[in-house]
């Protein structure tokens, strides 16, 4: 939550969030199941939609939360998460993706990532490959590691590459 604050802060647009309510009584495959996505934001007619998430396990509340957007009539909706483990597989991103619910998933190459899913045309690749380096090189060189993990001077950066028509 506190990393989507930021992200909203530094792009300065607005930020809901789902609260999933679950069934404390019940416990389903190991787990709780979630009874409703209760959304806690502003209008977002029209508009683009980014989704932030730690994982991506199945998927299943990710994609709810895409089709409840979609329902309140969001533009594009943006899925983003760091971990992509996909233990469903990949149908019900690929029906949701047909129906329009979702134009892109996002997550990192910090987990295993099975081939086919490179196929997909949804799917986005955050490489996270250089920052990975540019942390073992600062631990290596006893370097605070701030400047890597506080990005907000590379977020303006493409900002402007964005709004000059660069990008």
């Amino acid at each position: 939550m506190h990393r989507a604050v930021y992200f909203s802060n530094v792009l300065g647009v607005d930020m809901g969030m789902f609260y999933k309510r679950r069934d404390y009584s019940t416990v389903v495959n190991g787990k709780n199941p979630i009874v409703a996505h209760e959304f806690l934001g502003d209008d977002v007619t029209g508009k683009d939609v980014l989704i932030v998430d730690d994982m991506i396990s199945s998927g299943e509340s990710m994609l709810d939360v895409a089709k409840q957007l979609k329902e309140r009539n969001a533009g594009r909706v943006f899925v983003c998460t760091t971990f992509g483990l996909f233990t469903d597989g990949f149908d019900k991103f690929d029906e949701y993706y047909n129906k329009g619910y979702i134009s892109k998933v996002i997550t990192t190459n910090l987990t295993y990532l099975p081939p086919e899913l490179y196929e997909k045309p949804y799917f986005v690749k955050a490489d996270m490959s250089k920052f990975i380096a540019l942390i073992i090189d600062s631990l290596n060189h006893d370097v605070p590691i701030s400047s890597v993990i506080s990005p907000t001077d590379k977020i303006h950066a493409l900002l402007e590459k964005r709004e000059k028509g660069l990008l």
